[in-house]
């Protein structure tokens, strides 16, 4: 199946980090436009529509560790435009820090608010469990009901895991269900039990050994989306069970299509994959001290949520 993807033409932008959300969110508007357009009448037909990002910890977002929350509010008031749906924006608790602090410190909030969308916190509700077959062995998993109920957008950040291989929307699933089995066989079952309308994976700032902006995304079907991610990381599909177990059939080559006319619009592949640096994930405890001062100092200013490798230096 085919992979929509789309450049993002911002002269403000000019290859760096824009922190005015207004100013992004109007960058976005058409380009989301674009890429959600081919795949209008699943989201119409939708009563329930969840949105999955990538906020797995409060990295800034120009760093490319998570998802932009403006791609997020973009995509959620295009939805209010074009449906009655229901939407919200989900991500889960976990030992480290609470979702409504992660997304405090990401600005969902505001984002949220500005776009009638809720905010859900996955760890609170609900559960079934789901039991599927990964590569010929059953794996049963415990999924939130919001995700099964609803019809799921992930809208992963182009990075890899601290293992190698993308992380993707495959794997923004599995870190929200739980189950007894290996993370790899988790969010493959994961994926099979929540089956997501579409991906759209948020390419404007990409993190692969250090933030890199690309300004491009790309929207179609979770396993291809992750695949285009993967080559762009220049990781091996093969090598990545994650994706052998998902594509199956269809791993070979996965056609590329424009979202939009023109030549500000085209995605230059091989012109991504020689900008991207090769290196390891920042950790996400050890901030250089002038970093940690002048985070203290904005969140005192602004009113601003504080992450928390921050409050314990």
């Amino acid at each position: 199946m085919s992979v929509h993807a789309i450049g993002v033409d911002d002269p403000e932008r000019r290859g760096g980090w824009t922190p005015d959300t207004d100013r992004r969110l109007t960058a976005l508007e058409s380009p989301v436009r674009a890429v959600l357009e081919p795949y209008l009448s699943s989201l119409t037909a939708a009563d329930r529509i969840t949105l999955v990002p990538d906020a797995h910890y409060p990295f800034h977002p120009s760093s490319g560790m998570v998802t932009d929350p403006a791609v997020v509010g973009s995509i959620a008031g295009r939805l209010d435009t074009w449906t009655d749906a229901d939407v919200a924006i989900a991500g889960a608790s976990d030992e480290r820090i609470a979702f409504d602090r992660t997304a405090a410190y990401l600005d969902y909030p505001g984002v949220a608010e500005r776009f009638e969308a809720d905010l859900v916190d996955l760890a609170n509700g609900g559960r079934r469990n789901t039991v599927v077959t990964v590569d010929g062995e059953q794996v049963s998993v415990s999924v939130p009901e919001q995700l099964l109920e609803s019809t799921v957008v992930v809208v992963p950040t182009l990075r890899p895991t601290e293992a190698g291989p993308v992380a993707g929307g495959i794997r923004a699933l599995g870190r929200l269900v739980s189950s007894v089995a290996d993370d790899d066989p988790t969010a493959v079952a994961a994926a099979q039990a929540v089956q997501p309308a579409l991906s759209v994976l948020d390419a404007m700032t990409v993190y692969s050994g250090d933030p890199v902006a690309t300004d491009a995304l790309f929207a179609g079907p979770m396993p291809e989306v992750d695949a285009i991610g993967s080559s762009l990381l220049e990781r091996s599909i093969e090598e990545d069970p994650v994706l052998r177990w998902t594509l199956g059939a269809d791993e070979g080559s996965i056609p590329i299509e424009s979202a939009a006319d023109g030549p500000d619009s085209d995605v230059d592949l091989a012109a991504i994959r020689r900008r991207l640096p090769d290196g390891e994930l920042p950790p996400p405890d050890d901030t250089h001290p002038a970093v940690t001062t002048a985070y203290r100092l904005y969140a005192a200013v602004a009113g601003d949520a504080v992450p928390p490798q921050l409050e314990q230096r």
